[in-house]
């Protein structure tokens, strides 16, 4: 247990830290304060699918609060980047691929995105002696081959993310939401299908969508009910009709390859403009862009002697 002990100096330093700013229980204070400690870090991830995971540096499982921590997991803790205004602290996971429940293909499959990260100081001889350190969210993952490095940023980086509307010609809405109002449970705006023939790794032909015309599919998603792929979403970049065949090209590749016969729900897509949202959708009352606007060629005009200077709407 020898990695779960910590010198009599930095043992108070920890004290003195959580008896200004932390809520410490008399009895992890106790422990604290006689010099020889049996700590150990534990971090509590829950990703946005609901599963939640639990990781210590410590050499045995802990429990707690219904979460087993899985020990010697590779995981371990940077210093925490602390400042005194609103930028975000951030600090580092580092560790190993040696977690049979991380793999490379759910951090490359963004499973791991923005997932919740509880940081606890446990005593591990008695695990109701804690305190929760630190709350945040997995940012970036820098991965190699045998290593990855996870970024745990503070509840600060909330903080810079864009509030309000942006005002611009194009709608900014997404599409089917609670202010676009399109319904795409409709049959005009839902195709079912299955792959045919994969012709690159993000293309692929499809059965079943003779019905649709060609670009009816263009950004919008696709939702895979079967194969390795089930259950993920992603973007449609193409929808091509060639020889009465659907051609339909991806975004971006899927982490899992994409087999033969995988099943698939499809959705229509808009490109934000007003005139889609009329021809296409009838919807043009929910608009919600500004295509009336004045655009660039607005702003670098001059004056000349043809017109179109007189006050009317540009």
């Amino acid at each position: 247990r020898g990695r779960g002990f910590l010198r009599t100096g930095l043992g108070r330093s920890v004290a003195r830290l959580g008896a200004e700013v932390k809520a410490l229980s008399p009895e992890l204070q106790a422990h604290l304060d006689e010099g020889t400690t049996t700590l150990a870090w534990c971090w509590r991830i829950t990703r946005a699918d609901g599963v939640t995971f639990g990781f210590t540096d410590h050499d045995r499982t802990l429990s707690f609060d219904g979460t087993d921590f899985e020990p010697e997991s590779g995981l371990t803790a940077s210093e925490v980047r602390s400042v005194s205004d609103l930028s975000v602290d951030a600090q580092d996971a580092e560790g190993v691929l040696t977690s049979d429940r991380i793999t490379e293909t759910d951090i490359l499959d963004g499973r791991w995105d923005n997932a919740a990260v509880e940081v606890w100081r446990v005593n591990w001889a008695d695990t109701g002696q804690r305190v929760l350190m630190r709350r945040g969210a997995i940012g970036q993952i820098r991965r190699g081959r045998l290593a990855f490095v996870a970024e745990v940023r503070s509840l600060a980086h909330v903080l810079g993310q864009t509030v309000g509307r942006t005002f611009q010609a194009t709608c900014d809405a997404a599409l089917g939401d609670a202010r676009c109002g399109v319904d795409l449970a409709e049959p005009a705006f839902k195709g079912t299908g299955a792959v045919i023939d994969l012709l690159r790794d993000r293309a692929f032909t499809a059965s079943s969508l003779d019905g649709f015309a060609s670009g009816w599919f263009t950004f919008g998603t696709i939702e895979w009910t079967g194969g390795a792929n089930a259950g993920r979403r992603t973007e449609v970049l193409g929808h091509d009709v060639t020889d009465g065949i659907a051609v339909l090209t991806l975004l971006e590749a899927p982490v899992r390859a994409i087999n033969e016969g995988d099943a698939f729900t499809i959705r229509a897509g808009c490109d934000k403009r007003i005139e889609t949202c009329g021809a296409k959708f009838a919807n043009t009352t929910s608009f919600r862009g500004f295509p009336h606007i004045p655009g660039q060629d607005a702003v670098l005009r001059y004056a000349t002697k043809d017109g179109g200077h007189d006050g009317g709407v540009l």
